[in-house]
């Protein structure tokens, strides 16, 4: 289910969070639903315990998932999970903007690609 690229510059935990965000994204992790338990993961994944528990630790920051003392980690409600994904959506946005503003792309030129992009998803597309 999870799969993580050893090799990558991205740290593990990272990759982690980007993962388990995806799983929810697509719906293949639902709210309410139970996460793995730090140990179980960790093995499973064959990664150091606190690697995954500081990836837990950052999507309980962000309100993707939230901890029960006793239970377990849990993915949060579907609005809470929504709004930290508009969030770090938002966020990067914002970053590529910078960058195109930096390289010369001017706003007109966002605006346009911005319009297009709502406007295939108002035909359906």
């Amino acid at each position: 289910m999870i799969t993580l690229d050893m090799h990558s510059r991205i740290p593990i935990y990272e990759q982690l969070c980007q993962k388990i965000t995806q799983l929810i994204a697509v719906g293949a992790l639902e709210p309410g639903d139970q996460l793995p338990s730090v140990r179980l993961l960790a093995r499973d994944l064959g990664v150091n315990p606190n690697t995954v528990s500081k990836a837990y630790q950052e999507l309980e920051r962000s309100g993707v998932i939230c901890s029960v003392a006793g239970k377990g980690s849990f993915v949060s409600s579907a609005d809470e999970v929504t709004r930290s994904l508009q969030r770090k959506i938002i966020e990067s946005f914002e970053g590529i903007c910078t960058q195109c503003r930096k390289v010369g792309v001017k706003k007109p030129e966002l605006l346009t690609v911005l319009d297009q992009v709502y406007a295939q998803e108002e035909n359906g597309i």
